[in-house]
Parts: structure tokens; sequence; C-alpha cells
């Protein structure tokens, strides 16, 4: 899974700013339309001081308004997104705010002088309109802050998960290559048909794996003939001490899910299941969907948990991190002791269907 990425027109002050001025269609087209009401209701009821009143705090609303996007034009683009930014913007809505309420008192007395009314005091009208800027304007303000940070530190969670992810790849591939090409090596000299086999496991798992590092979503389909290459390499390393089984539903092979998640289960049931245990091991895969949700279970018949630290390791923590940042509470990660004492690493992701481009053109069992 790669890291979400946050546009920077959804984050910082200066769209809050724009978002809290009102700027745009439906906006604009509300406010005239409640302006209007307000003006037909008024004049209908001979409420000519409610008018007076209505037109004053408008005007507020709109100087205030004015204002923000004013500082939000002036605003330097590399202070969008940083506390300097932030305090200008407060600083134009305390501005807005104070000129706001101080042209209300104005308009108040223009209309009052040519609709001929006795109306309320200065003093209540500043007051009435700096409450009503402060509630309908910083209020609103701080929300947006609220959620501009929220969205920032989920943009650098996402981002630093990412670069977790390709150290991980980059510290395990060119260790598994090696090893791999060494083995071939080997089998070259001493078994040319197992090296042919190893040999062409070899490209067809670098064919799958090397475009699932640079995309950010695969499918069940592709980590499944993923990790059939990658545990056919390994049965031919091990020899007869190792069998396996890869059971990838028809149904299901379009089914999304996070890149080399899978990978990361296969390999833990490698290093701590068949390579801590001297006798066989039979490791299976396998996927099933209850409701709306997509099980894909690694089992391994090796050393067992008691051989290893439980679920601590670096592949692990990073399978884990990755769910918690993509899919939140809707996904799961288990791993436990399974029936005959197997271990068993089970996945759980809400069900989502990729793009038929995603299909993979191999066959797994």
């Amino acid at each position: 899974m790669a890291g979400t990425a946050f546009p920077e027109a959804e984050l910082g002050p200066a769209p809050a700013l724009l978002r809290l001025a009102g700027c745009s269609g439906k906006q604009a087209a509300a406010s005239a339309a409640i302006l209007l009401l307000l003006v037909v209701a008024a004049w209908h009821k001979h409420s000519l001081a409610w008018l007076a009143l209505f037109g004053a705090l408008l005007a507020a609303l709109a100087i205030a308004a004015a204002l923000l996007l004013l500082v939000r034009l002036v605003l330097p683009p590399q202070q969008s997104a940083q506390d300097q930014g932030w305090a200008w913007a407060w600083a134009g809505l305390a501005a807005g705010v104070v000129a706001g309420a101080g042209g209300a008192v104005l308009v108040y007395r223009v209309l009052k002088a040519g609709l001929g009314i006795d109306g309320l005091g200065d003093g209540r009208i500043f007051g009435s309109a700096l409450a009503l800027c402060a509630l309908l304007l910083a209020f609103p303000l701080a929300a947006l802050r609220r959620q501009s940070q929220a969205l920032q530190m989920a943009g650098l969670k996402q981002s630093a998960l990412a670069a977790e992810l390709k150290s991980l790849q980059a510290q395990v591939e060119p260790h598994f290559l090696y090893n791999t090409l060494a083995n071939t090596r080997y089998l070259a000299r001493h078994e040319p048909e197992k090296a042919v086999r190893m040999l062409d496991h070899l490209i067809a798992y670098l064919h799958t794996a090397l475009p699932d590092m640079r995309t950010p979503s695969s499918t069940l389909g592709r980590e499944c003939e993923l990790a059939e290459h990658y545990l056919a390499l390994m049965a031919i390393r091990f020899g007869e001490r190792m069998s396996f089984d890869v059971a990838c539903p028809a149904e299901l092979k379009l089914a999304a899910m996070p890149p080399l998640m899978l990978m990361s289960l296969v390999e833990n049931a490698v290093r701590h299941g068949v390579e801590a245990k001297p006798g066989e091991v039979r490791v299976s895969v396998s996927a099933a969907q209850v409701g709306g949700v997509l099980h894909i279970l690694v089992a391994d018949s090796g050393a067992g948990l008691a051989q290893t630290v439980f679920g601590s390791g670096v592949g692990l923590r990073n399978v884990r991190e990755r769910l918690a940042a993509q899919f939140g509470d809707s996904a799961g990660f288990e791993l436990r002791t399974g029936g005959e004492g197997r271990t068993e690493a089970e996945l759980r992701l809400p069900l989502s269907w990729a793009g038929a481009a995603a299909v993979s053109t191999g066959t797994v069992a």
C-alpha cells in the first residue's frame, strides 16, 4: 500500500479562509435567497426596524468576509500550511470582525435615517454584529484548523509508512535475490533441471513483484500468484521437507488488496515456520468471502508461535500499521495457533473490487 495523498488545496489557512468567506456559487445563491426572504418578510410585516437590523448584520458579515478574502490573497503560498499562516488567518479574522461590526453601525445609521425609524443604539448594534461575526466565523475557522491539522497528520503518517515500506523492501529484496541466485548457481552445477525451474519461478516472481512496488493497490489474484512463485522457489530450496498450496477462488481474484501485504505473511511463515523446524512443513494460503469481508489465511505446520516472538517482527508490525492507516477499524490482523498446532495469520479486509486491467494473467491453484 502506498500512502494516500492529501492535496495542498485541502490544507492550510488559505483554503480555509476561502471556504469561510463562502466563495462558491451555491453559497452565494443561498445567502442571496435568505437575504431576499428576510427583506420581503420584514417589509410585509412593516417591521422596518428588523429590516434595518438585518441589513446592518449582513453588512457586517460581508465586510468581514471581504477582509478574509484579502488576507487570503496576500498570504504567501509557503505559509499556507504553517503556523505562521494560521496566525495571519486569525489576525485577519479579528480585523474583519471588528471592521464588520463598525461597518454594521454605519449601515444601521444610514438605514435608520432613510427609513425614518427609532432603532437601537450604536453600542448594541456593534455588540450584536461582533457576536454574530464571531459565532459564524471564529468557531468555523477553529474547526477548519483542527481538520487541516488532522489531514496533515494523516498525510505525514501515510508518507512515513510508505517510506518504511520502501525501506523494508529495499532490505528484503536484495537479500532474497542474493540467496535465490546463489541457490540457482549451485543447482546449475549439480541439478540443472531444478536450476531452470528456479529461474522460471524467479522471473515470474519479479514480473509480478516489481510492478506491485510502484502501485498503491493490487488484487488478490496478483498477490496469490506472487505468493505461489515465492513458495515454489522456497520449495526448491528446502526440497522434500517443504510443501505448499495456494488456493485463490476465481470469484475473488479481482478483490482489491494492498500490494505485497500477503507476501509479508508468507515470508513470515517460511522464516519462522519452515526455517526454524527441521522436519516436514506445509504452508498453505487460502481466501474466502464472509459477508462484505475478505478473509485471507496463511498457515504453516512449522515451529509454532512458541519458537518465535509473538508477532513482533518488522514485517508483521508493518502489516498492522498499513491496515490501520488505510482501513482503520474496518480491517484486522490476527496471529494465532490453529488446529493441530498450526501457526495461522489471518487478514480481514473490507471487500472491494479492482478494475479488469488489474487481473493477473497467471493461474493460481
